[in-house]
């Protein structure tokens, strides 16, 4: 497998505490599968936080950031079966992949971790 992008992300949990009280920030930001699994944990703002550098590092492994009709809701990050941070991308997204970095198939690796203060994001996007 060759990389052909990565990106990394670090955010302070308290702009996205402060953020996350206005409701037009969270439907632009965030898709309805993120923010209804949201209504079910204690601690939304570094839920909500570590996908915001998800999602900015998904971008910067692009090479693009939110430009060329990229929006933060054609990014969704959920969790597999047994925990795993997965990034599953729109239609949108998988057409620019494949035509920006001239491949057919390729796959996406998310990493998150977070603490008190702090939410970081790492992503590779791979040529299969």
């Amino acid at each position: 497998m060759n990389i052909v992008g990565n990106g990394v992300d670090i955010i302070e949990n308290i702009r996205i505490k402060n953020s996350i009280k206005n409701k037009r920030f969270v439907s632009r930001i965030f898709t309805t599968n993120e923010i209804k699994k949201s209504q079910k944990l204690n601690n939304k703002i570094n839920y909500f936080a570590k996908r915001f550098a998800a999602k900015e590092a998904f971008v910067k492994a692009l090479g693009e950031g939110f430009r060329n009709n990229i929006s933060f809701n054609d990014i969704d990050i959920t969790n597999d079966k047994k925990g795993k941070p997965i990034i599953k991308v729109s239609n949108n997204i998988e057409k620019f992949i494949k035509k920006k970095f001239k491949i057919k198939k390729f796959r996406i690796f998310l990493s998150l971790s977070d603490e008190k203060k702090y939410s970081i994001a790492y992503v590779i996007i791979n040529k299969k």
